[in-house]
């Protein structure tokens, strides 16, 4: 089987950074062209129609996004250009040459007020700006019609860049108590697991025939297994990582999402139902914890 050609969109980012190495380490199956964001701003649209003109690739993983969900609240232009305006163009252009988009959303577009997990077909309805506009994405590419994969992922970390994981590590360095939100449920993800369940789904439609990819395309939810609040979230990396926090032991107390207020508002729930992506793909991504520890193994290798 000939190689595919990839174009990898938001390659320095927490998941760019986990798609391009293991991409990277599968030279046979993947011709690899990862663009950070200063190679390729998702903010500047003809840049990014001309990229993937020239590039002609048969994939395209757009793992680049506006993420900084309190700033979106007063950014929402920028947010709605990089997250909505950006994947309409990636869809426009995916379907003119035929291309395969695959493009990652966020359990931030359901409003968290259903008790059991969410399902890609329940209706979304985000409390923020980073919400509506990552939704909006989402429809825009729906909407073009061509071959598209919208992976739904949440929480991610990852011993790179900056998300939840590394900012608690850094705390329990500088505080000797921390009150985190402990009324807010969801699935942490590492961006290594999703980058394997994204790898295993694209080996799957290599082997397949073309016709099937049309089938396959639609949103698929893709988190890792089990589900914690913040609160137990933080206390999982402080066990995780006591033996390299030395003798720094901080207090975590938990608190009420009223009692941390922020710009943009939280779902109580964002938990994920998987079951689609395990169905059609055979692809399950590891429990939390599983990944967590992981990823402060690779820490600790880097003497964090």
């Amino acid at each position: 089987m000939t190689q595919s050609r990839v174009l990898l969109l938001g390659a320095n980012g927490q998941l760019g950074t986990a798609l391009h190495v293991l991409l990277k380490s599968k030279p046979d199956a993947y011709q690899l062209y990862a663009l950070t964001r200063a190679e390729a701003d998702l903010s500047d649209l003809g840049k990014v129609r001309h990229t993937v003109a020239d590039l002609r690739p048969a994939i395209i993983l757009n793992a680049a996004a506006y993420t900084a969900v309190d700033r979106a609240e007063s950014e929402p232009e920028l947010a709605a250009l990089i997250n909505a305006k950006a994947p309409a163009v990636l869809a426009e252009e995916a379907l003119r040459i035929g291309a395969l988009l695959v493009h990652y959303s966020t359990d931030y577009v359901f409003d968290g007020s259903k008790k059991t997990p969410w399902l890609e077909d329940d209706s979304p309805a985000p409390l923020s700006v980073y919400g509506s506009t990552k939704l909006a994405g989402e429809q825009a590419i729906v909407a073009h019609g061509g071959k598209h994969l919208i992976f739904r992922t949440s929480w991610v970390f990852s011993p790179r860049g900056k998300n939840f994981l590394l900012t608690i590590l850094r705390l329990a360095r500088e505080r000797d108590r921390l009150t985190i939100v402990d009324d807010q449920r969801g699935a942490p993800t590492s961006a290594y697991a999703i980058a394997k369940g994204t790898e295993e789904v694209l080996a799957r439609i290599r082997h397949s025939a073309e016709e099937s990819v049309y089938n396959w395309s639609g949103i698929y939810h893709m988190t890792c297994g089990g589900e914690t609040s913040w609160f137990r979230f933080t206390q999982a990396i402080l066990e995780e990582a006591a033996d390299a926090l030395g003798d720094r032991h901080p207090e975590v107390a938990p608190i009420h999402s009223a009692d941390y207020p922020t710009p943009a508002r939280r779902p109580a729930n964002s938990v994920l139902d998987n079951r689609r992506l395990r169905e059609e793909f055979g692809v399950a991504l590891p429990h939390w914890r599983e990944a967590l520890q992981q990823a402060v193994a690779e820490l600790k290798h880097f003497h964090f």
